[in-house]
């Protein structure tokens, strides 16, 4: 990945700074400052999806997300922001359907698991989201999983079956 040029890097920053402090706005005035030729770069897309997600713009956070899977299919952010803009999108089977591809691709990332223990779950698909919780906690530490999940309301009807 190309290194940002001067002025641009800076207004990434700016912009990455804007979004730290809870200012989307600003933000994305810091991202229009940026050169033509560079709003396609892998950081600029991953800030713009940022900003359009912070705003509740998630049918443009989508748009971002599914270009940066096209722009960059070897890096799992794009395939992850694509499948939670498409889940606030209350589009959650299109999230499971998308996202299940990336287990194959990047069999080692804890956060494309435990989404699709997510959504799964959300789906009404238990034994697929046991399945995908419990692959979550062996690569990572299981104890952080397992209280992730016990808090995640995305996962309480999981609980409920287990407890019957």
């Amino acid at each position: 990945m190309k290194t940002l040029p001067m002025p641009d890097s800076h207004h990434l920053k700016a912009a990455e700074g804007w979004l730290e402090l809870g200012n989307h706005t600003e933000a994305n005035e810091e991202l229009k400052r940026i050169g033509l030729e560079w709003r396609f770069h892998p950081k600029v897309l991953l800030t713009r999806f940022e900003i359009y997600a912070r705003g509740g713009h998630w049918e443009f956070a989508y748009t971002i997300a599914h270009g940066m899977v096209a722009l960059a299919q070897d890096d799992p952010v794009g395939w992850i922001k694509r499948s939670v803009a498409l889940h606030h999108l209350k589009r959650t089977a299109e999230a499971w359907q998308s996202l299940l591809p990336a287990v194959s691709r990047f069999p080692n990332n804890v956060t494309i698991v435990y989404d699709l223990a997510r959504y799964a779950c959300q789906l009404g698909k238990f034994s697929e989201a046991f399945r995908y919780l419990e692959r979550a906690k062996q690569l990572s530490d299981p104890h952080k999983v397992k209280e992730m999940a016990r808090k995640d309301p995305e996962l309480e009807p999981l609980w409920e079956v287990a407890a019957k």
